[in-house]
């Protein structure tokens, strides 16, 4: 983050001061104008005191946590509407520079006041603002006892970020009310300690279905982000953490598959540990997951990071039909309307939210139940995914 400081702080800087522009009509006050100022000053101060504060402390998490929201909050309105008064200066440009019209400043503002009030919404309600996103996937080859078979699939939900309770649970009532026959959890549970999942392990306990609760551990779940005191110390709290999915009523699975029977029929679960690119662990290994699982069975996997349904399962030699993922968040912030969907994140990650599809494979990849960081979503609400399975 220190590399990146000096354009940080300049790409801010430049966007403040071309905003500035807009507002400068409608202020006659300087207490108004030095005030504009001191929120840039104030933030910048902060952005500089991260890099100083210890990693993966407490502080530095509540610290980050407030920043990213009071940027997002200063920032985007800013950044989103100045486009008016580009394509002012552009047609200024020809006129020989004259004064600003009026109602140019006042559209900037207004758009301004209305990304503000967006922005303000997502960073204190977005964070349980869930909403239910529904599929269905046809397949040609899906045993008939299952077809019409539906799952449920949550992911992310990093309990030691929540704090209200009332919240958390209205994502679990919503998991409930679908009904599926069997809800898969795909990784991060917590986002370092598993001591995080203390207060709300009735509460996820809480989640049924029919045909049973699996998971799978996600990069967070290693506690590969902060200092532990010694190697035993952070075994022992991956040791916690396993026991914790099985205290919730899940099976965690770890580089195996297991065996769902419907009707004397079968569908194989598979789940692997996290496997990302970059610079993140490759725990995963799909050849062991698979190595006891015939090659015309119909499989559904697990693994966290979509990343790895290009680099390693779509090669794989078996065909792999389903892939549930999730670790992107959709970076908590983005546009959703009327089908056309956009985040910064889709330029880190090819697939980063919603249904792919590759030669007969898919993979799907859930927006996330909780939040990490940023302290709320905007535009990315949290995610409860109903998949449902047909035959063709």
């Amino acid at each position: 983050m220190a590399k990146r400081l000096p354009l940080i702080l300049l790409l801010w800087l430049g966007t403040d001061l071309y905003f500035y522009q807009a507002v400068r009509p409608f202020v006659n006050s300087s207490a108004w104008l030095w005030a504009y100022w001191l929120i840039d000053l104030l933030l910048m101060s902060g952005i500089v005191a991260v890099i100083f504060v210890r990693r993966g402390s407490r502080t530095q998490q509540t610290l980050i946590a407030w920043l990213m929201g009071l940027m997002l909050l200063a920032w985007v309105p800013r950044l989103f509407s100045f486009p008016f008064l580009l394509v002012e200066d552009i047609t200024r440009l020809f006129r020989g520079f004259p004064p600003r019209v009026l109602w140019v400043s006042e559209l900037t503002l207004g758009t301004a006041a209305v990304l503000f009030l967006l922005v303000l919404f997502g960073i204190t309600r977005g964070r349980h603002f869930y909403r239910v996103r529904r599929e269905t996937i046809y397949f040609p080859d899906l045993p008939e006892a299952f077809d019409g078979f539906s799952i449920t699939q949550i992911t992310d939900v990093h309990s030691g970020s929540f704090t209200n309770g009332a919240g958390v649970q209205k994502g679990l009532d919503l998991v409930n009310a679908q009904q599926s026959e069997v809800i898969l959890f795909t990784g991060d549970l917590v986002n370092n300690h598993a001591s995080e999942m203390d207060r709300w392990i009735p509460a996820f306990a809480g989640l049924t279905a029919p045909m049973g609760k699996f998971s799978v551990l996600g990069n967070h779940d290693y506690g590969d982000y902060i200092q532990w005191a010694s190697h035993d110390a952070k075994d022992a709290n991956l040791t916690r953490l396993k026991q914790v999915h099985a205290e919730i009523g899940f099976r965690l699975l770890l580089d195996e598959a297991i065996t769902l029977q419907k009707d004397g029929q079968s569908i194989t679960l598979l789940g692997v540990e996290n496997w990302g690119k970059g610079g993140f662990h490759k725990y995963g290994d799909l050849k062991r997951a698979t190595a006891t699982v015939p090659d015309d069975a119909f499989k559904i996997l697990m693994s966290h990071d979509p990343s790895h349904w290009e680099a390693v399962t779509l090669d794989h030699h078996q065909h792999i039909h389903l892939t549930l993922s999730g670790h992107t968040h959709g970076m908590q912030f983005g546009i959703e309307l009327f089908g056309f969907k956009w985040s910064p994140i889709k330029y880190v990650y090819k697939q980063w939210a919603g249904l792919y599809r590759n030669n007969g494979r898919f993979l799907y990849v859930n927006r996330g139940f909780g939040f990490l960081g940023l302290k709320g979503r905007i535009g990315m609400w949290p995610e409860v995914a109903v998949i449902t399975l047909k035959r063709k």
